[in-house]
């Protein structure tokens, strides 16, 4: 069996992070593990309270799980402050991984900013160098980019510098400020759009954590990146027209819809 490990902070309310990304990628038919950067309280109204694990802990979940169960790709997600990523680029060199996805969770959809700008610096230039694929949205790659992004033209030119600058694949999901589902792949320095159709579901949380995780679980696999997103934006697609209606905010997507309606 190929085997994942996610990265991330825990969501103890099952939509996103770490409990989102084992669901999801226990049904793409790999074996899940986990690393978690911090605890977080929330549910679907909102997060009351983060904790953050110390770099020490997680350097020893991370040497735990690569001595022992290796995985075949890496999902990295919600990594708040520039000590622990230090620590999540060391090991991961260290123990030479592969098909690494990074998620750089930087912005909540409220628009707030998650991440301090010395962990931005840090996320930038020393795990970006060794991703195989980074998965921003638009607010994010304005940040990343320094570019303003309004219209697809935008969402192009600003995929096409970061990929040319970090030397990874960059997946720029739409959604935001285009106001549609399509999302581009940026790889070697061509560009592919994957469009979607706008499903009308309030209920989304968790949908980028699980994009991510379903990309990194066909990659291990051994899918190449097109193909892995390929099947991933039919997941979440089919996740999310599911429409699973639970909590009183919004709420998750239904990860297991293949096998539980």
């Amino acid at each position: 069996m190929k085997t994942a490990l996610t990265i991330a902070g825990s969501d103890c309310s099952g939509g996103a992070g770490i409990q989102g990304d084992i669901k999801t990628m226990t049904v793409h038919g790999v074996y899940a593990m986990s690393a978690i950067t911090a605890l977080t309280a929330q549910n679907t109204t909102g997060v009351s309270q983060i904790l953050e694990v110390s770099p020490d802990f997680l350097q020893a979940q991370l040497d735990m799980i690569f001595t022992d169960i290796r995985p075949d790709a890496v999902k990295i997600g919600m990594v708040a402050n520039a000590k622990l990523i230090q620590v999540i680029a060391d090991r991961l060199t260290f123990y030479a991984a592969k098909n690494i996805v990074v998620d750089p969770v930087m912005v909540a959809t409220s628009g707030a900013n998650l991440m301090q700008n010395e962990a931005i610096t840090a996320l930038k230039s020393l795990l970006f160098p060794l991703a195989t694929l980074i998965t921003p949205n638009i607010p994010e790659g304005e940040i990343l980019s320094g570019l303003r992004i309004r219209n697809k033209d935008d969402m192009i030119q600003a995929a096409l510098y970061l990929q040319q600058y970090y030397g990874c694949a960059v997946l720029m999901k739409g959604g935001h400020q285009t106001g549609d589902a399509d999302d581009l792949l940026c790889l070697d320095g061509e560009v592919k759009w994957f469009y979607g159709k706008r499903i009308d579901n309030p209920n989304s949380h968790g949908t980028g954590c699980t994009l991510s995780s379903a990309i990194a679980a066909n990659l291990a696999k051994g899918d190449g990146i097109y193909d892995a997103m390929q099947k991933a934006k039919a997941y979440i697609s089919g996740a999310l027209a599911a429409m699973l209606d639970l909590g009183k905010g919004s709420g998750p997507m239904n990860h297991a819809y293949q096998i539980i309606g």
